[in-house]
């Protein structure tokens, strides 16, 4: 797991080939993009866009990913996002490979959580277990990007 500014980014672009692009969808990002899924390099690498309500953390599913790699960054609102490593957590809906989740129950030991605000980024691999759109204190509306990247194989 990876928590940085956007303006940062550059820093990140060695950790993988298509790194450079999915940075550049981001901080070239109009936030009046209606949500929906873009493709940026066909389906090794894309983005959607989504609006929501941050909800209570009792609320929110934990899940982690196999296929694909996430770059999440909040352009309007701020979010809790739980972390913990994968083996932590207790699946209760199996590895879905149409959808590339498996979602899990809360984890019964300590986790960390993560403060998503605008200009920040965070990216997660297949270990990293996250829950995101947690509020932070009151339920508020949130823009949020999120990059697939697909994983070396």
């Amino acid at each position: 797991m990876i928590l940085a500014p956007l303006s940062q980014a550059d820093a990140y672009h060695g950790l993988h080939p298509l790194f450079p692009a999915a940075f550049a969808y981001l901080q070239n990002f109009d936030p009046q993009t209606p949500d929906g899924k873009y493709e940026i390099q066909g389906t090794d690498l894309y983005a959607g866009v989504q609006h929501y309500q941050t909800s209570a953390s009792e609320e929110k599913k934990w899940e982690a990913h196999e296929r694909y790699g996430d770059i999440q960054a909040v352009f309007a609102g701020q979010e809790y996002c739980g972390h913990t490593h994968r083996d932590n957590l207790q699946s209760i809906q199996p590895y879905s490979a149409e959808k590339d989740v498996e979602k899990f129950a809360a984890p019964t030991t300590p986790f960390s959580r993560l403060l998503l605000s605008p200009g920040q980024f965070c990216i997660f691999y297949p270990e990293d277990g996250h829950q995101p759109g947690v509020k932070v204190a009151e339920s508020q509306a949130v823009l949020k990007v999120v990059i697939k990247f697909r994983l070396q194989k």
